[in-house]
């Protein structure tokens, strides 16, 4: 993928390494990445609970469909639930139907599909760059922080990465065979297939990337010709195939009614206007009603995205530079060096550029990460074979970045980590919290709540970030450095332990976020309601959905929703066979008064004063700030 040094006489060049590789070498390395996959998500799958908000919405959403028969229209609370395209949802039912109603099951497919994400972009790696570079690629895409702290919780992104690597991977095996005179029609086919599962998880956006992939990549090679050469007619069939019939049942089923005045809704509205106008088009340019989530500033969100791919992102100015050189070279249809460019260059730009321009979440630019990926994998491959210039951008990124960067996380977290008392027996984090309402928007709107006097709740994490850290940095820097030995020994061993150090990073990252869990899910206190609420009781959320979903699943009781008529079931609540769930305060207090037994889960301490006017107050069980108040 890069040019060859100086002095390529003496040194193996990384060009060098582009050759078919021997299947022992290839078996160790899918085997490595299994292990990583098993240890970080198999191993982490089974904790904590389901988060409130769309984690156990979505979950939720999958088991109302397994248990009516439904996989066509999505419900939640009884409520017709339009936001998302279905193949999540398929997904979390079919683990649900083969291991049992358990988070854990329906979180498996997914844990699934990132072990398939990572062995997708070490074949696409191994064709662009070499054995080694699509390993190092895979390995960067399995140990950063990005594609592990988005698949703990149920969301599409990370599928649509990997929809994104197999079709970008197929249509380079198309093109190739094109231009060899062989037919492209597997490869071809296998580009609508993914293309149309892409639609089925996110959307259009699912068609958007691919599609302008393989245009631009096709103008800027002056091999447009080639695109009518690969089964553009069978391939489109089959895509309809796939993708079509649920849209078609969908917009059937869900057909537009008349729509209440004064919302800002058209007159009629169904399936078809929500999900194809409103969630995708007017989510695109902010004005989706409602406006239920946030909006990522620009330069965050590209800081974010470089730092997702965390700690291998520091080799990327290295690549970049390479980049640089090599475009004065070959001509771009026959390098096989310029092609992993101009392949990682475009799906990480097209990507980006898009979501600059229309509305961004922290996690947006995932399905660009597999790109970074790849740009990382070439450079620290091409620096274990030998290359001079690699070798020294790497230790100069290790030297003036990484090094100090993990030298200074390593001491901090150490100090708060010995200096921050436990945390007693039975406290509740919530105490040492702060509150900011105005930041949930955001996937990671939680972490402005911490304090320093949270710190101790997270003693133990923050000590294995510490002893973790210091491998990251130091010690990988000092094996860089190293003279004695062969230089792919030294260059390997410290890629080692820089992967296993974020193995042990993201696994402290795990231990934080189970002891965080009482903030953003309600587990423990569903599972309480759960053991003692009967059929004709009542269950009620003081708010909208979002603030304590995880009740709906784990209870398996209807929710009622207190002031709650709003975002997400929302716009299903429209429906004439919408059930009853929504109640104010007027019905909350005539409920509470009434000689039925209700259980109200709410974050308002005032609440129980307001309740005490009208009936007794029992408070059932707390946890997270969060608190489940009963009337007996």
């Amino acid at each position: 993928m890069f040019l060859a040094p100086a002095n390529a006489a003496q040194l193996p060049t990384y060009e060098a390494t582009l050759k078919p590789v021997s299947a022992p070498l290839r078996r160790r390395s899918i085997l490595v990445l299994v292990a990583v996959w098993l240890i970080l998500h198999l191993g982490c799958l089974f904790t904590p609970g389901l988060l409130d908000d769309v984690d156990s919405i979505y979950i939720e959403v999958a088991r109302k469909m397994l248990q009516r028969h439904d996989y066509v229209t999505p419900y939640v609370d009884g409520i017709r639930f339009f936001d998302k395209p279905p193949l999540m949802y398929w997904m979390a039912a079919a683990g649900m139907k083969v291991f049992g109603e358990y988070d854990w099951a329906a979180r498996l497919p997914l844990s699934l599909m990132v072990l398939a994400m990572f062995l997708a972009v070490y074949a696409l790696g191994a064709r662009l760059l070499g054995e080694r570079g699509g390993f190092y690629a895979a390995l960067a895409m399995a140990t950063s922080l990005g594609p592990y702290l988005f698949t703990r919780f149920y969301i599409p992104d990370i599928l649509n990465a990997l929809w994104m690597t197999v079709g970008v991977h197929l249509f380079l095996i198309a093109l190739d065979r094109v231009r060899e005179g062989r037919s492209a029609r597997w490869p071809a086919w296998g580009f609508a297939a993914a293309m149309a599962l892409n639609l089925l998880t996110k959307g259009l956006i699912g068609i958007v990337f691919p599609i302008g992939f393989v245009v631009i990549y096709a103008l800027l090679t002056k091999q447009v010709r080639a695109l009518l050469r690969m089964n553009l007619i069978t391939s489109t069939l089959l895509f309809a195939i796939i993708a079509l019939p649920w849209h078609v049942l969908a917009a059937l089923r869900n057909p537009a009614i008349a729509m209440p005045a004064g919302l800002g809704l058209p007159a009629r509205a169904g399936w078809a206007w929500f999900y194809i106008i409103n969630e995708h088009f007017m989510r695109a340019v902010g004005r989706r009603i409602p406006h239920d989530y946030g909006n990522v500033p620009v330069p965050l969100f590209w800081l974010m995205f470089f730092l997702w791919l965390m700690p291998w992102t520091v080799f990327l100015p290295a690549a970049l530079t390479q980049y640089a050189r090599m475009w004065r070279n070959r001509p771009l249809e026959t390098s096989r060096r310029k092609q992993a460019a101009l392949t990682v260059l475009l799906w990480g730009g097209l990507v980006l550029g898009f979501f600059t321009i229309s509305g961004r979440q922290e996690y947006y630019s995932l399905p660009a990460l597999p790109a970074l990926a790849l740009m990382a994998g070439g450079v620290v491959a091409g620096a274990e074979h030998g290359d001079p210039h690699l070798r020294r951008s790497i230790l100069r990124a290790s030297t003036w970045f990484l090094l100090p960067l993990a030298t200074v996380i390593a001491i901090l977290c150490g100090v708060l980590g010995i200096i921050s008392p436990s945390a007693p027996a039975g406290a509740d984090i919530s105490a040492v919290l702060t509150s900011n309402p105005d930041q949930y928007n955001l996937a990671l709107g939680h972490l402005h709540d911490l304090t320093t006097r949270a710190m101790g709740f997270f003693r133990a994490p923050l000590l294995g970030v510490a002893i973790s850290m210091i491998g990251l940095g130091p010690v990988a820097w000092m094996l860089r450095r190293g003279r004695r030995g062969r230089i792919v020994n030294h260059e390997r061993t410290a890629n080692s332990v820089l992967a296993v150090s974020m193995i042990g990073i993201l696994l402290c990252v795990h231990s934080g976020l189970a002891r965080f869990y009482p903030i953003i899910g309600s587990k423990g206190l569903a599972e309480e309601v759960a053991a003692v609420i009967q059929p004709q009781d009542a269950l009620m959320l003081d708010g909208e959905l979002t603030s304590g979903s995880t009740l709906l699943f784990y209870t398996r009781h209807p929710l009622l929703l207190v002031n709650g008529r709003v975002n997400g079931p929302w716009f299903g609540s429209f429906w004439p066979d919408a059930p009853p769930v929504f109640a104010d305060e007027a019905s909350l207090h005539r409920a509470w008064a009434s000689p039925q037994r209700v259980f109200l889960l709410t974050y308002e301490k005032p609440r129980i004063a307001d309740l005490q006017r009208v009936a007794p107050v029992r408070i059932f069980a707390s946890s997270g700030g969060k608190m489940i108040l009963t009337n007996r």
